[in-house]
């Protein structure tokens, strides 16, 4: 299962794509080349709708890749506004530098390389939107580290949440067993976090969305 919508539903879809600027095209393949975990392109534009609606003026982003998404909110975000972004990978993160560079938006995105469990205790400032985009096994530590750094109002937007389908299958492959373990545990705290308005969208790959009271 490459997604949780049928074959003629995506279809039906995709027939309404718009084109995008050569960049986003580029990054787009590159990942279908290279097998790089993106935002789905259905998710990426909701994601741009929620930044448009809510303006922030900081954005923590865990789980840059290769800066496919980063690069789609500091496009939208307005003059003062930033995006703080978070990568383990070396390799991941050189080329996110490189898109980056090739988008000129270095003055709007501060690029962190290293595991966001280490990076996000240390960061002292409360934020507009957090978008989660990381390993799935440490999603619930993550949310929680999320929390306390999402300001009240903020908006958290969370990528995976119904996982190809299988958090809602009942048979499912070897290969994503523990994974999707992990996800119906994390989307049970998700759903009943006490100081979020939260809803998990069956968009992509299923958006979590939550609003911190």
């Amino acid at each position: 299962m490459a997604g949780i919508l049928f074959p003629a539903q995506d279809k039906y879809l995709k027939q309404f794509k718009k084109e995008d600027d050569p960049l986003i095209a580029e990054m787009e393949q590159y990942a279908k080349e290279h097998k790089v975990p993106i935002l789905s392109r259905q998710a990426a534009d909701f994601l741009e709708q929620i930044v448009l609606l809510i303006n922030p003026r900081r954005v923590l982003e865990i789980g840059a890749a290769i800066a496919y998404s980063t690069i789609r909110i500091a496009k939208i975000l307005k003059k003062k506004s930033v995006i703080h972004s978070i990568e383990m990978s070396e390799d991941n993160a050189a080329i996110a530098r490189e898109n980056i560079e090739k988008a000129g938006l270095g003055n709007k995105i501060d690029l962190k390389i290293g595991n966001a469990l280490t990076i996000m205790p240390q960061l002292q400032k409360k934020y507009d939107l957090i978008f989660l985009d990381a390993d799935k096994e440490d999603y619930k530590r993550l949310f929680d580290y999320s929390m306390i750094l999402l300001k009240s109002g903020g908006v958290i937007f969370i990528d995976n949440l119904l996982w190809h389908g299988f958090a809602a299958a009942r048979k499912i492959p070897g290969e994503y067993r523990i994974s999707t373990k992990y996800i119906r545990e994390f989307n049970t705290v998700f759903m009943n976090q006490p100081n979020l308005i939260a809803t998990i969208l069956p968009i992509g790959d299923g958006i979590g969305l939550g609003v911190k009271r």
